[in-house]
């Protein structure tokens, strides 16, 4: 066993060997100066995964309402729901914005609709907590899209969301309820998204009335039981530290491991969100680099050894960098997405939502990847 020293050379070697690291060895890869050895040992386990295979698809986003009853302090989406006469609550400090919106059922579904016609496979829906629509709504909004669009795969709704319904459900409902009766309307996976930074500190300073981990973690895992494949998230560059990325990825690890010997399904994917402070309460923050974003990419793929896919969100961090990403442990440069809310406003390119096929393509090629077509489920789609 090699001693620690400056270089990478021991957990080059490690890597190598398909050895698992530690938080030791993710701190020291953080750290490194040597960033090309970073990069080419993320590169090397994409490699061994996915050979130059690189993964995209078409896909619709779908933001159902921005009415949130949360405030995270890095959110510039959410806004509150206009409350009038009796029910404001004596001075009340916010003022309801008038770019608040809440789609029907039937504005979703004509969306699916729109999306299958552009040559969509998948519709990703999200939105905040509404105070005031009831659990139907979310079971209907599912089934009429399964009847409209028998063949649009339905990934929706975070572990935030599930864990919002099983209380707003009359009666109130458990986990696994809320699951069975989405998947009978039409649900095929989950979305990672609200898992942010799985540290008390953090969670009580900038997302304190949202979910945490154990609840998070509760909604996977009752997911990953019934067969229902979800993705992992981690918003990164805000007020945590690199320790705190670290323990992150070690947790979704873990799971892992217990969902491979033990469930019916697992994670797909990571996608490591990068922070934009932009019109957020943390707009006073610089936001990640594009170099902490290569570094925190090629970590990730490196620590989450059991985890098939690592995903560059283009729309947070940029086509280019998405590009780039494509050496540094990246397979996966998300879809068209066509429509996006969360970051669109103050975003760093806030009127491009949407990349067409055909450039998807042509960024992979020209980052020496080869181009796949996915379904939300990694399997080739063929025309």
């Amino acid at each position: 066993m090699h001693a620690r020293t400056d270089t990478l050379d021991d957990i080059a070697e490690k890597v190598r060997a398909g050895e698992r690291l530690g938080i030791e060895e993710g701190l020291r890869l953080y750290a490194t100066p040597d960033i090309h050895t970073l990069g080419e040992l993320a590169n090397h386990v994409r490699e061994k995964l996915h050979s130059r295979r690189t993964y995209y698809n078409v896909n619709l986003h779908i933001n159902y309402t921005n009415y949130c009853l949360l405030r995270c302090k890095f959110c510039s989406f959410y806004r509150p729901y206009p409350v009038q006469g009796r029910d404001a609550p004596a001075g009340d400090p916010e003022t309801p914005s008038d770019d608040g919106y809440a789609l029907s059922i039937e504005q979703i579904v004509e969306r699916a609709q729109w999306a299958v016609r552009q040559g969509a496979t998948e519709v990703h829906i999200t939105g905040g907590l509404h105070p005031k629509l009831p659990f139907t709504f979310y079971v209907e909004m599912c089934r009429q899209i399964r009847q409209a669009c028998p063949s649009l795969h339905i990934k929706a709704f975070t572990a935030v969301e599930i864990i919002h319904f099983t209380r707003i459900a009359r009666p109130p409902l458990s986990i696994p309820q809320v699951l069975d009766q989405l998947v009978e309307a039409g649900l095929d996976s989950l979305p990672g998204g609200g898992a942010e930074i799985f540290d008390a500190r953090v969670h009580d300073e900038v997302f304190k009335n949202k979910v945490g981990q154990a609840g998070w973690f509760d909604v996977h895992r009752a997911a990953h039981e019934r067969g229902i494949y979800s993705n992992a998230t981690m918003l990164y560059g805000h007020i945590e530290g690199r320790e705190e990325r670290l323990n992150h990825l070690l947790k979704l690890r873990a799971h892992q491991d217990w969902a491979i010997a033990n469930a019916q399904a697992r994670f797909n994917c990571l996608v490591p969100l990068s922070f934009i402070p932009q019109r957020s309460e943390l707009a006073h923050l610089p936001g990640p680099t594009g170099l902490e974003d290569l570094r925190t990419l090629a970590v990730a793929r490196l620590m989450l050894d059991n985890v098939p896919h690592i995903k560059a969100f283009w729309v947070m961090q940029t086509p280019k960098l998405a590009q780039v990403s494509i050496d540094w442990g990246v397979d996966d440069v998300d879809g068209t997405v066509m429509h996006y809310e969360i970051t669109r406003e103050g975003g760093r390119d806030a009127d491009a939502q949407v990349l067409p096929v055909e450039r998807i393509r042509r960024m992979i090629r020209e980052a020496g990847g080869e181009p796949v077509e996915r379904d939300s489920l990694y399997g080739p789609v063929t025309h």
